[in-house]
């Protein structure tokens, strides 16, 4: 039974027994600027015995000191010097401190837990051996020396408000480790973060980081808060295995891109009433489940950045199946879609085939310029050329007036480019280019044309299908029109089901243009490859695995494209406070209006100075950036004139 006033231990907190009964009443000790003293009623099972006591001045009680290192190392040396042998506390505290007190006991009680020179429990003590007391001693030094240096670090962190050029600082690297941790998502804490009492979120970490100086506005973090790679796909697959092709060497086929693009996977031909949409053929070597295959479905997407792009296929795929990137005159393997088209412009037959095609690379603006008379790229079979595009352009433009009767909703709001070099930003608006339209409506016919193949063949297949809402019967008038159109559409969805596809104004639809870009494309096309060679296609149940796998990815590196535009947008803004934007009203909400400023497809909330409509132009002056928020602030000057 432990008597009253003895010295206990409870929680590794010194105390005095108050009390017996059931429960034993403790106070705790050497509490100080209290009015009342903590009482509890405890087991005799939950406390640790140390000292008999009495222990006289409970509120007073300050625990001792324990002695100067000299004492306590001493102490060691002279026990160590009896190898092997074993004392309990109370010899400790007699040895070192030259008697057994409540004050010496607790003082020897915290050595034991301390640990650097003596082991064991209370009742049996061993001294530690002279190689792990000095191991012990190093490890310390070096974490007190971590801990001043952490200190130091941190006050200059908060000198200035953190406004403090740190990138030649050595101790930089290791104190924000966990700061550039946060700002890349990868975690949700920091410590540096919560030393410095700032909110530990992605942002505020990233703000850090640029007012230190650490980074530069030119570090990019959202494709990795998506959990994405900054690499391209690292395996490369087999080349295409020679097989029987058809060859259309000798009809003109054009891939037609923007000057930037550098990954062409299609390209367009027409005969007659035929178009011919060749598509890049990586699905000749692979397979389902195959390396390439599965490490293409964790990406979903190739991620298109305006720092560079992160392939879903191995960079070194380009030159295994892009079209028109062989040397010489070496035609390109293909797989086609020959569609055959009536006079109205629909689909009557639709035959997919492996072939061989010399392809021809054009801008939209060589394209357009070749339609105007203006041969572009050289004047070899420039009136050719242009005799086919013009049938192209044809064909494209009755497939939409027949999308368009069908329903479809057309929404044109304004696209950008943004290029970095170095640490220059431009931004530059896409034009309309009508060989553009002419390319869209043509892939557009690819994908309506593969999706009625497959379910001809009974082919389980990646359909697309979109519902759209309640579209207003008489939209508004320019781009708040388009945006008020966008804001009914709901999102596609995919399936191994078909389904209408009310946005595009098509019964049945799928995508199959960009193997090489988007990994449904790809599985569309291994399905379709299945079929050709007579092998068992996968199951829908297969298709759909994989189809929901592939798309969740895809739809991380959209959200990681559209907040990397954002980010460079507004990186492109810092240093232009003042400068003045001609913007387009879209919608207002409450006292503030939704505006567009094509300048910079960017869409931007501010109050408007004056009267505006739906559709009118203003002038919105930058008033403050935000870099680590993506924010661009702006304030309305008058309307401007229409132009």
């Amino acid at each position: 039974m432990i008597a009253e006033k003895s010295l206990v231990v409870y929680r590794n907190r010194p105390a005095m027994a108050a009390g017996q009964g059931e429960k034993i009443t403790i106070v705790m000790l050497g509490e100080t600027g209290r009015e009342k003293r903590t009482e509890y009623r405890v087991r005799e099972k939950d406390i640790e015995f140390l000292h008999p006591g009495p222990v006289t001045d409970p509120p007073g009680f300050t625990a001792a000191v324990p002695a100067s290192g000299a004492a306590v190392r001493e102490a060691w040396e002279l026990l160590s010097a009896s190898e092997g042998e074993k004392i309990n506390l109370e010899e400790l505290a007699g040895l070192i401190y030259g008697g057994f007190t409540p004050e010496s006991a607790w003082a020897a009680r915290q050595l034991l837990w301390d640990g650097l020179f003596f082991t064991g429990e209370p009742e049996e003590i061993v001294c530690r051996s002279a190689g792990e007391v000095e191991a012990e001693e190093k490890k310390r030094g070096a974490k007190e020396r971590e801990g001043h240096e952490r200190d130091t670090f941190l006050e200059k962190l908060k000198k200035e408000k953190g406004d403090v050029p740190l990138r030649d600082d050595p101790l930089a690297g290791r104190f924000l480790q966990d700061v550039e941790a946060l700002a890349y998502g990868k975690t949700d804490r920091s410590r540096t973060m919560k030393d410095l009492g700032l909110p530990e979120t992605p942002e505020d970490a990233h703000r850090l980081l640029l007012a230190a100086g650490w980074w530069t506005p030119m570090i990019n973090p959202h494709p990795a808060r998506f959990g994405l790679s900054s690499v391209s796909a690292k395996i490369i697959p087999e080349a295409p295995p020679e097989e029987e092709r058809r060859d259309l060497t000798e009809l003109p086929a054009f891939a037609i891109d923007s000057p930037w693009s550098d990954d062409p996977d299609d390209a367009v031909s027409v005969r007659g009433t035929t178009l011919y949409v060749h598509i890049a053929d990586p699905s000749s070597s692979i397979t389902p489940d195959s390396p390439a295959e599965r490490e293409a479905r964790d990406r979903g997407a190739t991620l298109y950045l305006p720092e560079g792009a992160s392939r879903m296929l191995a960079g070194e795929a380009l030159s295994l199946f892009a079209l028109g990137v062989s040397s010489g005159r070496n035609p390109s393997k293909a797989l086609t879609f020959q569609i055959s088209l009536d006079e109205k412009g629909e689909i009557t037959e639709t035959d997919i085939f492996p072939s061989l095609v010399n392809v021809t690379r054009l801008t939209y603006g060589e394209a357009d310029s070749i339609l105007e008379g203006k041969p572009a790229g050289g004047e070899t079979h420039a009136g050719a050329a242009r005799e086919d595009l013009g049938v192209l352009r044809d064909i494209a433009r009755r497939n939409l007036a027949r999308r368009l009767e069908a329903g479809a909703v057309n929404i044109e709001l304004p696209e950008t480019h943004i290029g970095i070099e170095g640490d220059t930003i431009t931004i530059d608006r896409i034009a309309a280019y009508q060989s553009a339209e002419t390319v869209r409506e043509c892939m557009l016919l690819a994908g309506e044309g593969a999706a009625r193949w497959a379910l001809e063949h009974s082919l389980p297949f990646p359909f697309v299908c979109q519902e759209t809402g309640d579209l207003p019967s008489d939209p508004l008038p320019g781009m708040a029109g388009f945006y008020q159109l966008r804001r009914c559409m709901r999102p596609r969805t995919l399936s191994v089901k078909p389904g209408i596809h009310r946005g595009l104004g098509l019964d049945a639809y799928t995508q199959v243009t960009s193997p090489l870009r988007r990994y449904t494309d790809l599985l569309a096309h291994l399905q379709i490859r299945a079929l050709l060679r007579g092998e068992c296609p996968l199951s829908a149940d297969e298709t759909l695995v994989r189809l929901a796998a592939g798309e969740a990815a895809a739809q991380a590196v959209q959200q990681a494209e559209r907040a990397s535009r954002l980010y460079w947008t507004t990186v492109y803004l810092s240093g232009r406070a003042g400068s003045v934007w001609e913007a387009a009203a879209l919608e207002k909400k409450g006292q503030r209006w939704v505006f567009m400023i094509p300048d910079l497809a960017l869409e931007t909330q501010a109050a408007a100075r004056d009267p505006v409509e739906p559709g009118g132009k203003v002038k919105l002056v930058l008033k403050s950036v935000n870099i680590s928020r993506s924010e661009a602030s702006f304030v309305s000057g008058s309307p401007a004139e229409s132009r």
